[in-house]
């Protein structure tokens, strides 16, 4: 069975391993949240089960909105996703905490990066720079932009432009402590995302042997 949930990204600290090793960690309010709708190959050509995170208040949501977590018997959320796999054991109204997780499982988080406004092609696609010397007439630029035959610059150059803001997805991230009393993980390294930005949490897919 597929195991998933919602957290809010809280920040980043560190713990001490037995041996006295400082493990950086960040620390994720994961939950509690509730199953507002179940999917199935029969109904709906796929299995998949939209949960929902951190509650708003009624006058914020839409009548749709309100009728659809009416079903689950539960208020409006603010942050809702449908995670695909099979959950044969939730039912709608149903609320998943952190517990769903022990330490040690490997899990992916996925998150929207943080926005970092215009930046060239040096920070934005990892370029290298120019000769920074007084007679050299090229140091932060683009560089060559292809070949002159086509009178234009081909897609897929790696040009200037908006950075970050982009779903990222991180695998492989060890749960490194499930605190059940506070619904909350502390999750082995960084994930993307800023400070209370919303996050998935997923088993890992590709999991280690």
């Amino acid at each position: 069975m597929s195991k998933g949930i919602l957290g809010k990204k809280l920040g980043m600290t560190q713990i001490f391993a037995e041996d006295g090793k400082a493990i950086p960690v960040t620390i994720v309010q994961a939950g509690p949240c509730v199953v507002i709708q179940k999917k199935n190959v029969e109904n709906d050509g796929y299995d998949a089960i939209q949960i929902g995170f951190d509650d708003k208040k009624e006058h914020r949501a839409t009548k749709p909105e309100l009728g659809h977590t009416k079903k689950a018997d539960t208020a409006p959320k603010r942050f809702v996703k449908e995670l695909r796999g099979t959950f044969a054991e939730y039912e709608v109204g149903q609320q998943l905490k952190a517990d769903i997780f022990t330490d040690g499982e490997l899990v992916d988080v996925v998150g929207i990066s943080k926005g970092k406004g215009f930046a060239g092609s040096i920070k934005r696609h990892n370029q290298s720079r120019g000769p920074m010397a007084h007679g050299s007439r090229y140091h932060r630029g683009v560089g060559s932009l292809g070949a002159v035959d086509p009178a234009r610059v081909l897609k897929g150059r790696p040009l200037p432009g908006r950075m970050g803001g982009e779903r990222v997805s991180i695998q492989n991230l060890e749960v490194v402590r499930v605190d059940e009393a506070r619904d909350m993980l502390l999750i082995k390294g960084s994930v993307p995302g800023a400070n209370n930005s919303y996050i998935i949490i997923k088993e890992a897919v590709k999991r280690k042997k």
